[in-house]
Protein backbone atom coordinates (compact mmCIF):
# COMPACT_ATOMS: atom_id res chain seq x y z
CA UNK A 1 0.00 0.00 0.00
CA UNK A 2 1.30 3.47 -0.90
CA UNK A 3 1.59 6.07 1.81
CA UNK A 4 -0.63 9.16 1.39
CA UNK A 5 2.10 11.30 -0.24
CA UNK A 6 3.09 8.58 -2.72
CA UNK A 7 -0.58 7.91 -3.53
CA UNK A 8 -1.27 11.59 -4.18
CA UNK A 9 1.85 11.97 -6.37
CA UNK A 10 1.07 8.84 -8.38
CA UNK A 11 -2.49 10.02 -8.94
CA UNK A 12 -1.18 13.37 -10.23
CA UNK A 13 1.10 11.69 -12.77
CA UNK A 14 -1.65 9.28 -13.84
CA UNK A 15 -4.11 12.19 -14.19
CA UNK A 16 -1.73 13.84 -16.67
CA UNK A 17 -1.13 10.52 -18.46
CA UNK A 18 -4.90 10.21 -19.03
CA UNK A 19 -4.97 13.71 -20.57
CA UNK A 20 -1.98 12.84 -22.79
CA UNK A 21 -3.67 9.64 -23.92
CA UNK A 22 -6.88 11.54 -24.72
CA UNK A 23 -4.77 14.08 -26.68
CA UNK A 24 -3.04 11.34 -28.70
CA UNK A 25 0.40 12.17 -27.31
CA UNK A 26 3.27 9.88 -26.42
CA UNK A 27 4.31 9.99 -22.75
CA UNK A 28 8.03 9.88 -22.04
CA UNK A 29 9.62 8.87 -18.72
CA UNK A 30 13.33 9.09 -17.95
CA UNK A 31 15.15 6.19 -16.28
CA UNK A 32 15.98 8.41 -13.28
CA UNK A 33 14.56 11.72 -12.11
CA UNK A 34 17.86 13.58 -11.86
CA UNK A 35 16.83 16.67 -13.84
CA UNK A 36 13.59 17.67 -12.10
CA UNK A 37 11.34 16.37 -14.87
CA UNK A 38 8.60 13.83 -14.20
CA UNK A 39 7.17 13.26 -17.69
CA UNK A 40 7.69 14.35 -21.26
CA UNK A 41 5.05 14.58 -24.00
CA UNK A 42 5.59 14.17 -27.73
CA UNK A 43 3.30 14.73 -30.69
CA UNK A 44 4.02 12.48 -33.64
CA UNK A 45 4.34 14.03 -37.05
CA UNK A 46 5.39 17.35 -38.51
CA UNK A 47 4.22 20.67 -36.99
CA UNK A 48 5.49 23.78 -38.75
CA UNK A 49 9.27 23.42 -38.91
CA UNK A 50 9.42 20.85 -36.10
CA UNK A 51 9.12 17.09 -36.38
CA UNK A 52 7.85 15.27 -33.26
CA UNK A 53 7.63 18.35 -31.00
CA UNK A 54 8.20 17.60 -27.31
CA UNK A 55 7.69 19.32 -23.97
CA UNK A 56 8.62 18.30 -20.43
CA UNK A 57 6.89 18.82 -17.10
CA UNK A 58 7.42 18.63 -13.40
CA UNK A 59 4.15 17.46 -11.87
CA UNK A 60 3.09 18.53 -8.39
CA UNK A 61 -0.12 17.70 -6.56
CA UNK A 62 -1.89 19.91 -4.06
CA UNK A 63 -4.77 19.02 -1.78
CA UNK A 64 -5.26 22.48 -0.21
CA UNK A 65 -4.97 25.03 -3.05
CA UNK A 66 -4.96 28.73 -2.26
CA UNK A 67 -6.08 31.34 -4.79
CA UNK A 68 -5.33 35.04 -5.03
CA UNK A 69 -6.29 37.41 -7.87
CA UNK A 70 -6.79 34.70 -10.48
CA UNK A 71 -3.70 32.70 -9.51
CA UNK A 72 -2.89 29.70 -7.41
CA UNK A 73 0.05 30.57 -5.18
CA UNK A 74 1.98 27.31 -5.16
CA UNK A 75 4.58 27.11 -2.39
CA UNK A 76 5.76 23.55 -2.88
CA UNK A 77 8.84 24.11 -5.06
CA UNK A 78 12.29 24.33 -3.54
CA UNK A 79 14.68 26.83 -5.08
CA UNK A 80 16.55 23.89 -6.63
CA UNK A 81 13.33 22.55 -8.24
CA UNK A 82 12.43 26.06 -9.41
CA UNK A 83 15.78 26.35 -11.22
CA UNK A 84 15.07 23.10 -13.08
CA UNK A 85 12.15 24.94 -14.75
CA UNK A 86 13.16 28.63 -14.79
CA UNK A 87 14.81 30.58 -17.58
CA UNK A 88 15.02 30.36 -21.37
CA UNK A 89 18.03 28.04 -21.69
CA UNK A 90 16.28 24.68 -22.15
CA UNK A 91 16.29 22.97 -25.55
CA UNK A 92 12.90 21.41 -24.75
CA UNK A 93 10.21 23.70 -23.24
CA UNK A 94 9.51 22.95 -19.58
CA UNK A 95 6.35 23.46 -17.55
CA UNK A 96 5.12 23.12 -14.01
CA UNK A 97 1.85 21.17 -13.85
CA UNK A 98 -0.06 21.57 -10.57
CA UNK A 99 -2.80 19.01 -10.09
CA UNK A 100 -5.30 19.98 -7.40
CA UNK A 101 -6.69 16.88 -5.70
CA UNK A 102 -9.24 16.21 -2.95
CA UNK A 103 -7.80 15.84 0.57
CA UNK A 104 -9.45 12.39 0.78
CA UNK A 105 -7.88 9.89 -1.65
CA UNK A 106 -11.18 8.02 -1.80
CA UNK A 107 -12.53 10.98 -3.78
CA UNK A 108 -9.80 11.02 -6.48
CA UNK A 109 -12.02 9.19 -8.98
CA UNK A 110 -15.67 8.19 -9.32
CA UNK A 111 -17.40 5.89 -11.75
CA UNK A 112 -20.49 7.44 -13.27
CA UNK A 113 -22.95 6.22 -15.88
CA UNK A 114 -21.31 8.57 -18.42
CA UNK A 115 -17.75 7.50 -17.54
CA UNK A 116 -15.00 8.07 -15.01
CA UNK A 117 -14.63 11.41 -13.23
CA UNK A 118 -11.15 12.45 -12.09
CA UNK A 119 -10.96 15.13 -9.39
CA UNK A 120 -10.14 18.00 -9.41
CA UNK A 121 -8.32 20.10 -12.01
CA UNK A 122 -4.80 20.52 -13.26
CA UNK A 123 -3.09 23.80 -14.18
CA UNK A 124 0.10 24.68 -16.04
CA UNK A 125 2.64 27.47 -16.05
CA UNK A 126 5.88 28.13 -17.89
CA UNK A 127 8.74 29.64 -15.90
CA UNK A 128 10.56 30.50 -19.13
CA UNK A 129 10.55 34.23 -18.32
CA UNK A 130 11.67 33.76 -14.69
CA UNK A 131 15.28 34.28 -13.61
CA UNK A 132 16.93 31.21 -12.08
CA UNK A 133 18.04 31.66 -8.47
CA UNK A 134 21.77 32.11 -7.89
CA UNK A 135 23.02 29.51 -5.36
CA UNK A 136 19.64 27.75 -4.92
CA UNK A 137 18.87 26.16 -1.55
CA UNK A 138 17.11 22.75 -1.63
CA UNK A 139 15.53 23.56 1.73
CA UNK A 140 14.16 27.01 0.83
CA UNK A 141 10.79 27.32 -0.95
CA UNK A 142 10.14 29.54 -3.98
CA UNK A 143 6.45 30.53 -4.45
CA UNK A 144 5.09 30.32 -7.99
CA UNK A 145 1.98 32.00 -9.40
CA UNK A 146 -0.05 29.60 -11.53
CA UNK A 147 -2.85 31.34 -13.48
CA UNK A 148 -6.21 29.65 -12.89
CA UNK A 149 -7.00 30.43 -16.54
CA UNK A 150 -4.30 27.90 -17.52
CA UNK A 151 -6.43 24.79 -17.03
CA UNK A 152 -4.67 21.63 -18.16
CA UNK A 153 -6.92 19.69 -20.52
CA UNK A 154 -6.24 17.21 -23.32
CA UNK A 155 -6.59 20.08 -25.80
CA UNK A 156 -4.25 22.47 -23.96
CA UNK A 157 -1.67 19.72 -23.41
CA UNK A 158 -1.74 18.94 -27.13
CA UNK A 159 -1.47 22.65 -28.04
CA UNK A 160 1.46 23.15 -25.64
CA UNK A 161 3.24 20.18 -27.22
CA UNK A 162 2.51 20.99 -30.86
CA UNK A 163 3.46 24.65 -30.60
CA UNK A 164 6.28 24.19 -28.03
CA UNK A 165 4.91 27.44 -26.68
CA UNK A 166 6.13 29.17 -23.53
CA UNK A 167 2.59 30.56 -22.99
Amino acid sequence: MLDAKQHQGKFGEDYVRVLASAAGLLVLKEDLDVDGIDLGFRATGHYGKVFSPTIEAQIKTWSAPRQSSGNLIYRGLSEWQFNKLAGPDFSIPRFLFVICVPPDSGSYASSLTEGVLLRHLGYFVSLHAEQPIVNPDKNKKRPVRVPTANVLTAATLRRLTETRSAW
